[in-house]
């Protein structure tokens, strides 16, 4: 039996690009397919930072809708904003090939960063705001919302010094400035840089189609850092960054949980061999916890439920 497989994405540039990215693999390989582009709540409400929204998978709730409806097959994602627990009756099935997980700065003239000069950089997200602060304390740092077109207009239009943006985004719809500051020292969010495929449990012809999509070494990775988060956060936000790498038959995990301020940082390194890799995320988490976690975690619950 074949069908037309109906891709499900957001309608902003960057969303699309990876959709119809998912959309060319799946043609190569022989399925016939159909683009439907959702507009997201998190696309919708500009007006208000993400963590004041309250709402997990603000990126990916229109979408998961459309699909437990039986308007879409499979949805594309930017992995690093879909919850860590999916809704009942939606799973994985496949995660493409990453791309780069870097940060970039975006900036008007960097020399702001050798001076004492009063700076503001903007972004919406805490994991950025938090390291950015913890480096740069002095600095003032604003909320900034936005498919990523839209919030390099507003950086051309605010008096900001710079803005925060991942690598891979920009790269992929070719709007990365030639002096973009690699931040190489700011530990992304978990899945930075890779693609989510998800599709209905029960859809056999969608899940064996998208199976051929999966990149193993990337799946392993983000899974790793997805643990971490999940058994960090109990559903809640907070500034954490984890990457694991895979190399040489090991896996190479950098972990990182920050105040909001910035001032408070535990953080975690450790390698293991690859054939031990199930469980990493969690074993990590939990040193994270023990070293004061838990405690950092609660204070940030309580300054989370003050802003609401």
């Amino acid at each position: 039996m074949s069908k037309i497989i109906r891709i499900g994405t957001r309608d902003s540039e960057l969303a699309l690009w990876q959709a119809t990215t998912v959309q060319e693999k799946l043609e190569k390989l022989g399925y016939d397919t159909t683009l439907v582009p959702t507009k997201s709540m998190g696309d919708q409400v500009l007006d208000k930072p993400l963590y004041e929204l309250g709402v997990t998978g603000i990126f990916t709730k229109a979408l998961d809708v459309a699909m437990l409806q039986g308007q879409i097959d499979i949805a594309v994602h930017s992995m690093k904003d879909v919850p860590t627990q999916l809704p009942k009756g939606i799973v994985q099935a496949a995660v493409l090939e990453r791309a780069i997980t870097h940060d970039i700065l975006v900036h008007k003239g960097s020399s702001f960063l050798e001076s004492d000069t009063p700076v503001t950089i903007a972004t919406g997200s805490l994991r950025r705001k938090a390291q950015w602060l913890n480096r740069y304390p002095n600095h003032q740092v604003v909320d900034l919302r936005g498919n990523v077109n839209t919030r390099l207009i507003k950086l051309i239009e605010n008096d900001w010094q710079g803005a925060i943006f991942a690598q891979a985004g920009l790269e992929r719809i070719k709007l990365l400035p030639k002096d973009a500051i690699q931040l190489d020292w700011m530990i992304p969010a978990p899945a930075q840089g890779a693609m989510l495929v998800v599709a209905m449990e029960n859809d056999k012809y969608s899940r064996e189609a998208l199976a051929k999509l999966n990149d193993s070494n990337t799946d392993l990775a983000t899974k790793i850092e997805r643990d971490f988060l999940r058994m960090l956060e109990g559903g809640c936000t907070a500034p954490i960054g984890a990457l694991a790498q895979i190399k040489d038959q090991k896996v190479f995990f950098e972990g990182v949980v920050f105040s909001l301020d910035g001032k408070q940082k535990i953080e975690i390194k450790k390698e293991i061999k690859l054939s031990e890799a199930k469980g990493f995320g969690e074993v990590c988490a939990k040193e994270v916890l023990a070293k004061g976690g838990d405690k950092l975690m609660q204070e940030i619950r309580n300054e989370n439920s003050a802003l609401h």
